[in-house]
């Protein structure tokens, strides 16, 4: 049963949270496991199994694959971290969780967010190099300095994040024990607290649009330099492979401005059940498709897996 806060009604510091999942829909949102569901399944299978190949097969320990690596650690810890809680709180409904526990994947559901949009910038800016300068790019691009990004990228996605869960520990009471939404969401929590809240809209008001904004400058810049070679070419299947990773930025940006933006400007205007529905598809649906786009349409992976299947049946 959840609780409905009373007016001018305070709590001490909870031990529990109660995850509601998406209010508005808690008598149909068992439904939604149909579409929640094969995406985590999806996510675990295809990242996993391109970590597993590309660990296996040494040829493929070059610059762009150990970028694909970290994209998959990457999603496979966003997905690990958001799915099962997901699919739980959607399919019995609400689901308490510790307050320590809930500021633990309030900072890596955010921290892999920021590393994801990292990432993805980096790739970007290796397809970009490796189409405009392909002479130079095993000089530029050298496994020691794709690392050294990753690591950066890594430490730098921690010390942003960081400030999340210790601007909402530093409150002691709060207006409810409930979140209505499906996970522990930084705005979710601080919707439930007492007190000035304002250095906690400005931090996450200017680290989205700081981050998410310059890595979609970045980003853009990249894939407009890119695409201006690539569309000369004659090959379908080159341009055909650009646009299907312009489709996975913007499966990945769009739903995640729209969640930041109207947490603080459209929470008048926009539902919080569509808020909150496509906040979830924001954090699911890239790590579902980037195998598939990422992994499956590279030819060396799309051939190591052939092969790997290609022996086991005829073990047979």
């Amino acid at each position: 049963m959840v609780e409905v806060p009373l007016p001018n009604a305070t709590f001490p510091r909870p031990a529990f949270f109660l995850l509601t999942g998406i209010p508005g829909l808690r008598g149909t949102q068992a439904w939604l496991t149909l579409v929640f569901g094969p995406m985590h399944l999806l996510a675990l299978l295809g990242n996993g199994t391109m970590l597993a190949v590309v660990q296996v097969d040494s040829t493929l320990c070059q610059p762009m694959f150990l970028l694909l690596v970290t994209l998959a650690a990457t999603d496979l810890g966003l997905d690990t971290s958001v799915g099962s809680g997901l699919l739980a709180v959607m399919w019995s409904g609400t689901r308490p969780v510790p307050y320590a526990a809930c500021l633990v994947q309030m900072f890596f559901v955010h921290a892999l967010t920021a590393m994801e949009s990292g990432v993805l910038l980096a790739m970007a800016c290796d397809g970009a190099m490796a189409v405009g300068s392909p002479l130079h790019y095993s000089i530029l691009v050298t496994k020691a300095r794709v690392g050294y990004a990753a690591l950066a990228l890594a430490l730098k996605a921690m010390a942003i994040v960081v400030p999340f869960p210790l601007l909402v520990a530093r409150f002691e009471h709060f207006r409810a024990k409930t979140i209505e939404h499906a996970y522990c969401a930084h705005m979710a929590g601080v919707e439930l607290v007492v007190g000035n809240t304002r250095a906690n809209n400005l931090y996450g008001l200017a680290l989205s649009l700081a981050v998410s904004g310059v890595d979609i400058l970045g980003i853009t810049g990249c894939y407009g330099l890119t695409a201006h070679t690539v569309l000369r070419l004659p090959t379908k299947e080159a341009r055909a492979k650009c646009s299907s990773h312009v489709c996975v930025i913007l499966a990945f940006y769009v739903p995640g401005l729209f969640s930041y933006l109207t947490h603080h400007f459209g929470h008048h205007t926009v539902s919080k059940p569509v808020h909150i529905l496509l906040s979830n598809i924001y954090l699911l649906l890239p790590p579902a498709l980037n195998p598939l786009i990422y992994g499956a349409r590279t030819k060396q992976i799309r051939d190591r897996l052939l092969e790997t299947f290609t022996f086991r049946k005829s073990q047979f």
